[in-house]
């Protein structure tokens, strides 16, 4: 996981696709454009979530709305963000029911206050 801003990831695209220069060691990982962005992802609910699939080991999305109480298209919609930022996992299960794990446990910010140059370190 990595900090870029919109426009310098662009930067960094555009100079790769023209060959000015190597794709860099991180450019498959998931990139976000600021650490708030990342805390909002991660609001007391969905922290609460992510902690009942961890504990619970719910068997599908139907069954984690139940233990979490919330509707199951609103599950639905934060686990698929949680999964396009690499959080939770959804692997098949019968019929068409996905089982969500979580598959970040622990998340390290390192901030430059001064320098605003922010890393995400996953463990």
């Amino acid at each position: 996981m990595k900090i870029l801003s919109m426009k310098n990831l662009k930067k960094e695209m555009l100079s790769v696709v023209r060959g000015e220069r190597k794709a860099p060691a991180d450019a498959a990982q998931i990139t976000f454009e600021s650490v708030e962005a990342v805390i909002r992802l991660l609001t007391p609910e969905n922290r609460f979530m992510l902690a009942t699939i961890d504990e619970k080991k719910p068997e599908s999305v139907a069954d984690l709305a139940r233990l979490v109480n919330r509707a199951e298209p609103n599950v639905s919609r934060t686990l698929g963000k949680l999964e396009a930022f690499g959080f939770v996992r959804l692997r098949q299960g019968a019929g068409k029911s996905k089982i969500p794990e979580v598959a970040i446990h622990r998340l390290t910010v390192d901030m430059d206050i001064c320098a605003q140059q922010d890393r995400v370190a996953v463990a």
